[in-house]
């Protein structure tokens, strides 16, 4: 890696959406992918890993693979088997990559590499945030080498995807949650209410997706049975949660409003565990501790995603 480029620790529980983010990292010339850490989430870990490993070969990057968190903290927790398959890459019956997953725990990778990078490294989340809290109840000095943080999950005002008030990274592992948005001073967060905001046609997802490239064949044979889904439940455009996230994070200038607000991280509740609490008003007196995105350039972010696909 030369100085110039970015470090950048991607902490994914693949899943058709990360694994378009995921092709966006492996494309940008300005960020260098030094680890992805795997979680439970979207799918069981088995299938998370192996879907990593499999993205890693496909792209051509030897990029470890750290296996993290089985399941969430405290409680178990729904997967989303039902929108990207039960291996979550759309059950094609892929080849498995050849190359196996590192022995050490995702954890402790992050600790190592955030000391490894220290006041460099761009950690971005998008999926449960159990393996980040993992390594801060191990050592709550992380954030201090963390650079930037960027996270996709909440829902801002509370129009959740997997309940009525929680987006689903958080309703996963509420608790995990709520230790790192405490711990983080600052948090750049793209939440699926601005995700919805920027849904792109499933027009021009297919033809991106007709690219001469292994990359563009693979993500349009996995993501097939999300893009059905999709078309049945939420009509003409697509929403790639983990790619808006991508995006703000890769190229911060496209961001055109975001905003500063307290957050916190409902543990408990009948109807709101799992939701993310913003502090609009400024009420309780609490520090900002997220920047949420609200406005990201929507020419800009469905540039880069048909430029991830169209890489060789």
């Amino acid at each position: 890696m030369t100085n110039a480029r970015i470090p950048l620790l991607i902490d994914t529980d693949p899943g058709v959406d990360d694994a378009l983010a995921l092709l966006m990292a492996f494309d940008d010339p300005c960020h260098e992918v030094v680890a992805l850490t795997i979680a439970a989430g979207n799918v069981g870990l088995q299938h998370t890993v192996a879907n990593a490993l499999k993205l890693c070969e496909v792209c051509g990057v030897d990029t470890p693979v750290f296996p993290g968190a089985d399941a969430p903290l405290v409680f178990p927790a729904r997967d989303a088997a039902y929108v990207h398959g039960r291996d979550g890459f759309g059950d094609t019956g892929y080849v498995p990559a050849s190359r196996k997953a590192q022995a050490e725990h995702a954890a402790l990778a992050i600790l190592r590499l955030s000391h490894e990078h220290a006041g460099k490294l761009l950690l971005v989340a998008l999926g449960p945030l159990t393996n980040i809290a993992l390594a801060l109840k191990l050592d709550p000095t992380l954030p201090l080498r963390i650079k930037r943080c960027v996270v996709m999950g909440a829902a801002v005002t509370a129009h959740g995807n997997i309940t009525p008030a929680a987006e689903f990274n958080i309703a996963f592992d509420p608790e995990a949650a709520h230790i790192v948005f405490s711990a983080f001073p600052k948090i750049d967060l793209a939440d699926w209410e601005a995700v919805l905001a920027h849904g792109f046609l499933h027009e021009d997802a297919e033809r991106w997706l007709a690219a001469d490239s292994d990359r563009a064949r693979f993500y349009a044979s996995i993501s097939a049975h999300t893009r059905a889904w999709s078309k049945q439940g939420r009509g003409e455009r697509w929403h790639a949660a983990d790619a808006l996230a991508m995006a703000f994070a890769l190229q911060p200038d496209g961001a055109q409003d975001v905003l500063g607000r307290p957050l916190a991280v409902e543990t408990a509740g009948v109807h709101a565990r799992g939701a993310t609490i913003v502090d609009w008003n400024r009420q309780t007196g609490a520090p900002d501790n997220v920047n949420i995105l609200m406005r990201y350039d929507q020419q800009r972010f469905e540039g880069m995603i048909q430029r991830a696909l169209a890489a060789r």
